[in-house]
């Protein structure tokens, strides 16, 4: 069961190149999709869903090819986008039971068995009589799970799900979706880095439609280990950190001071200490050295 994208592009009317002759591979389990935003990571999720057509390109999965076939894929594709809208006057035990009708079960008794069991995986049984349009967003993205659990997919795609939840409805979600993502092939597409870590056993990170880095998050964070330092500084004086040395992050300490986290292969100065890689400085790292090199004339 494999995900294989050759050499795909997608320019829109506007002349912004969303996707640039990306080539990449995901197998089963979760993946994850790491980028800022606009870096073009849900035009990869739309045409990967075939929600929309690339200019040029191949898209291929489990012996099925997307462009050509939608249909096949979409039988066995199970797709959340980043908002997506409810009946108002339905509940999800309802909601539910009209998107499996949809999707072809027939029987009111296989029905009923598909409902409940989704209910019960993303953790809405107890609420399966509430309109959906009253939960709460953690609720609803776990329905959103729910439906597209309905037809038993074998690819499953995520799109920026963890976005405006709070922390206890993030952790609920994401327990959810690793439970969901054991035997399928799950793309999790998040600016998020902690979603990447908890979660994904491969990513890539993506940035100007382009794949910056493609690795697992431990091989990824290993290849830059002995090259990450650290120094407390003054608030005043980060610009001239900056200019100076490769700062790739900055966090407030209590007293005001600044904890600056800086990339650099030897030891920058007498008065940094090593610091331990973290998955955050893989992201930022690849970000700094796709940024556009400006040249003096």
């Amino acid at each position: 069961m494999k995900l294989t994208i050759k050499n795909l592009t997608k320019t829109y009317k506007n002349g912004v190149k969303a996707i640039d002759n990306l080539n990449l591979e995901i197998g089963k389990g979760m993946f994850g999709l790491l980028g800022p935003n606009g870096a073009g990571k849900s035009s990869l999720m739309r045409t990967i869903a075939t929600l929309q057509s690339p200019d040029s390109g191949s898209i291929t999965f489990d012996g099925i090819n997307i462009l050509e076939d939608k249909i096949a894929l979409r039988k066995v594709l199970g797709y959340l986008p980043q908002s997506f809208g409810v009946y108002p006057k339905m509940s999800a035990e309802e909601l539910l039971d009209y998107f499996a009708t949809l999707k072809g079960v027939a029987s009111k008794s296989d029905r009923e068995k598909l409902v409940r069991e989704v209910l019960e995986i993303t953790n809405l049984y107890e609420v399966r009589k509430k309109y959906v349009a009253g939960y709460s967003g953690g609720m609803k993205q776990r329905f959103g799970i729910a439906q597209l659990l309905l037809n038993n997919p074998k690819l499953i795609i995520v799109d920026e799900p963890t976005a405006g939840l709070d922390p206890a409805e993030r952790r609920r979600f994401l327990n959810v979706l690793r439970e969901v993502g054991t035997n399928s092939t799950v793309i999790f597409s998040t600016h998020i880095v902690e979603d990447v870590k908890e979660l994904c056993n491969d990513m890539a990170i993506l940035n100007g439609g382009k794949i910056l880095n493609h690795a697992t998050p431990e091989k990824a964070t290993s290849a830059i280990e002995g090259t990450i330092w650290t120094k407390i500084v003054d608030r005043d004086d980060l610009e001239t950190y900056e200019k100076d040395y490769n700062v790739l992050s900055s966090n407030f300490n209590q007293d005001n001071t600044l904890n600056i986290r800086v990339h650099s292969i030897e030891k920058p100065s007498e008065d940094f200490e090593p610091a331990k890689a973290q998955l955050d400085d893989v992201y930022f790292i690849a970000l700094k050295e796709d940024e556009p090199k400006v040249t003096l004339a």
